[in-house]
């Protein structure tokens, strides 16, 4: 049977190359935000607060139409980052920093809650939770030049949002990996042991943690 699986997480914990290499082992489609243009983007960047309503409208838009669209698909997709942190993370980190009005940030989110509620969810969301000293090694590690200027701080204020979120996440089931301990490029056995968990999570067993020591041994692989 098809499955949709979103992968959730912080900046730079390794959502992407997670997608990758899941897909590559289960022969499944990945699916990457597509490189696209926000006509607010520039006026946002300028402006924010006048124009931050604007340009989480337009993301919220194509993060719909594409969980849409995948939802449809007709083989297995493994999508990189959902729709969902897009309005409980980012847009919400927005309002709390004061560059969206309250009338703004409600007229959103009853647009987010609205819409949500007719979209099927995924089968299955994996949410990748690493420490921020995890984050900003990772950051550091890919040298992208325009995440340079992402603080510790910035990033402790997404973590505290993912927790929230992700702790009252009731609408599909959640496995939670842990990347702190978990290094999934470097040790096959680590990929192996998330692809299993994957499996136990999609075939209903509802308690699937991740054992201190079945990492251990998967991290000796």
């Amino acid at each position: 049977m098809k499955k949709f699986v979103a992968v959730a997480g912080n900046i730079g914990v390794g959502k992407s190359t997670l997608v990758s290499m899941l897909c590559d082992r289960l022969d499944w489609q990945p699916f990457y935000e597509p490189v696209s243009e926000n006509p607010y983007l520039a006026d946002f960047y300028a402006n924010m607060s006048a124009w931050a309503f604007h340009s989480q409208v337009f993301f919220l838009t194509r993060r719909l139409r594409i969980h849409y669209e995948l939802s449809q698909h007709p083989g297995s997709v493994v999508q990189d980052r959902s729709l969902y942190e897009d309005a409980e993370i980012f847009a919400q980190n927005l309002y709390l920093q004061g560059f969206m009005q309250d009338r703004d940030y409600l007229s959103y989110r009853e647009l987010y809650e609205t819409a949500v509620q007719l979209l099927p969810p995924p089968d299955l969301m994996i949410y990748v939770r690493g420490s921020v000293p995890t984050l900003m090694n990772r950051i550091s590690k890919r040298g992208r030049d325009y995440e340079r200027t992402i603080t510790s701080e910035y990033l402790q204020s997404l973590n505290d949002l993912y927790e929230t979120w992700i702790s009252n996440f009731v609408l599909c089931p959640v496995l939670t990996i842990p990347a702190d301990d978990m290094d999934y490029v470097a040790h096959s056995g680590h990929l192996s042991l998330i692809i299993e968990k994957i499996d136990e999570k999609l075939t209903g067993n509802e308690e699937v943690l991740f054992e201190e020591d079945e990492v251990a041994r998967a991290g000796k692989d």
